[in-house]
Formats: structure tokens, C-alpha cells, sequence
């Protein structure tokens, strides 16, 4: 009744339909979680993710390798726990996403404030503090993710929303906290009370301690710098690879940050999964170009054998 060859036609239909339905889960999955971590630094290793599974998916579904597969298989395991325990207060919003029935797809999230309000709320915090002479040290995260073991001690966690008023509460003398340091991810204050290891350099009589732990933090690592606030003369100092920036006006260390902040460095140092992201994240469209190439030139080769 309807021809010998349907049942075929509709079987490889069925077939191409599941495979482009299973790829667009996929890709579906990714663009909604880039939607939900917003920070620059988290991008990058989001589209390495995601392109580490672009490559999964042709070694094992085309080309069927299947020790290699195995292999990236476990590597995108290990990636994708590293990102949930790095980014893991933006999964657990996630959840709880999926567990009301609700899904913000929008460019912007009123709960989240965008990196430039994270600048503008220390800025201000530090603005205050310093007008009052209230000693302050805060460590800010750069763009590769900074180990919390290069701490003398890793401080309380917190992780709560940068904001104003919580970086003023956490240095008033009275706090148990002031004495430490503030280390600030993103968006995020993930910890406070942050003992931080000191510089072995000699400095000025008028740095004290915490000039000399922003000087010591920042040897160390290349990817954070640290904002300073002397408690004797209100002075703001901006510390970065071991030097101190000051004195500065609130006006010049908001330029600083925004500089800082806004793009990567030409001397940064990737480490970790965040260099394989990145990697990956700039090797991917290449990747793919040749691999569409590879592909075209087969078919080129197949039509003119059957030419010959």
C-alpha cells in the first residue's frame, strides 16, 4: 500500500530524529547552565566542557574509539566535578530552579549583580573605611581559579553576595573576622578571617602587617591581587605581584579594578583545569573546521571513484 520502501525511510528517519534530538538536549544543557554562571573566567570553561563533549561524541558515535572515548569520557567526569565544586552555590540555585518549576532564561539576574556592581560595592566599602581609618585587607580572585592551600589558614566560609554593608560589618574592629582577610571570587565573598602568608621583603616602616601579607599573597600567585586599607592613616593601597600600588583615591582604584578585572593579563598563569578549558575553548572552532574539512574532502574522494 504505501511502497516497499517506507518502512526504511521511516526507521532511518526515526533514527536521525533521536540523534539530533539527543544532540540538542545537549547543547540545550550547556547554553542553559552558561546562562546561569555568568562570571567571565567560568565561561571559558564551559565552552572547554563543551567542546571536550563535541569531541566525545565523534570518537565515540562516528569514529567509534572506543579506548579513546573512554578515556574523555572520564576526563569530561572530572572537569565537570571540578566546575560544581568551583561554581557549587550556582548549582545549588540550579536545583532549586528545577525544584520549584522555575527557569530564568533571561540575559540578567536581579539575585546575582554583575561583576562592575561587585567593583562598585568594594569601592565604596573601601571608600568608607578608609575615611574612618578602619583597616581592611581583601584578597579579589583574577581569573584563574586561585588555590585556597596557599593560605596560611583558609578563614570561615561565607559565601555570600560582594556587597557594601557586609565588607564594612566584617572589618569593624568589634568583629571576630576584621583581623583577617577577605577573599572575594567573582560575584562572592567565599571566605573571611583568611590568614594569608607574609613577605619575606623588606618594607617601609609605615606598611604593617597587612601591606606585608597583601605582598606575600600576591608574590606567590600571580592570578589575585589584593586591596589594602591602612588602619593608622586610612591610606587605600592596591597590591599586585609583590608591589604596592599607593597611595590611592577611590576613583583610581575602581580604574584599577576595572582593569584588572576586565580582561586577562599578558603574563597570567593558567593552571589546572582552567588551562585545559581554555585551551580547548580556543582550539574548538579549529577543531571542528578541520574536522567538517576532513569530511568534505572524504566525500570529494568517494565521488570521484565512482566517477573513475
Amino acid at each position: 500500500m504505501f511502497g516497499s520502501g517506507f518502512p526504511d525511510n521511516l526507521s532511518s528517519f526515526i533514527v536521525f530524529f533521536r540523534q539530533f534530538l539527543d544532540l540538542g538536549f545537549a547543547v540545550f544543557s550547556f547554553y542553559y547552565i552558561s546562562v546561569l554562571i555568568r562570571e567571565r573566567r567560568a565561561q571559558r570553561m564551559i565552552r572547554g566542557l563543551f567542546f571536550l563533549f563535541i569531541i566525545f561524541y565523534v570518537s565515540d558515535r562516528i569514529f567509534q574509539l572506543k579506548l579513546f572515548s573512554f578515556f574523555l569520557e572520564r576526563l569530561i567526569l572530572i572537569c565537570s566535578l571540578s566546575l560544581a565544586l568551583v561554581f557549587q552555590s550556582d548549582f545549588r540555585r540550579f536545583l532549586e530552579q528545577i525544584g520549584r518549576w522555575q527557569f530564568d532564561f533571561s540575559s540578567s539576574n536581579s539575585s546575582l549583580p554583575k561583576e562592575d556592581s561587585a567593583i562598585d560595592e568594594m569601592v565604596e566599602a573601601v571608600k568608607d573605611l578608609s575615611q574612618n581609618r578602619v583597616g581592611a585587607l581583601i584578597i579579589v580572585e583574577t581569573f584563574n581559579t586561585l588555590e585556597e592551600r596557599i593560605f596560611v589558614n583558609p578563614g570561615v566560609q561565607l559565601n555570600a553576595i560582594v556587597s557594601k554593608e557586609l565588607l564594612q560589618t566584617i572589618f569593624q574592629t568589634k568583629s571576630l573576622l576584621h583581623d583577617g582577610a577577605v577573599f572575594v571570587r567573582g560575584n562572592e565573598v567565599v571566605s573571611a578571617g583568611v590568614i594569608l602568608p607574609l613577605s619575606d621583603r623588606s618594607a617601609s616602616r609605615q606598611l604593617g602587617t597587612r601591606h606585608r601579607a597583601a605582598m606575600g599573597i600576591t608574590e606567590r600567585v600571580d592570578n589575585c591581587i589584593c586591596i589594602v586599607v591602612s588602619e593608622e592613616t586610612g591610606s587605600i593601597s592596591l597590591a599586585e605581584k609583590g608591589t604596592l600600588n599607593r597611595p590611592l583615591t577611590s576613583t583610581k582604584l575602581k580604574e584599577l579594578l576595572e582593569e584588572k578585572l576586565s580582561q586577562p593579563s599578558e603574563g597570567e598563569v593558567v593552571t589546572g583545569v582552567s588551562r585545559l578549558s581554555k585551551k580547548l575553548s580556543f582550539g574548538g572552532r579549529k577543531f571542528l573546521a578541520n574536522l567538517f574539512k576532513f569530511g568534505k574532502k572524504k566525500k570529494l574522494l568517494e565521488q570521484q571513484k565512482k566517477r573513475n
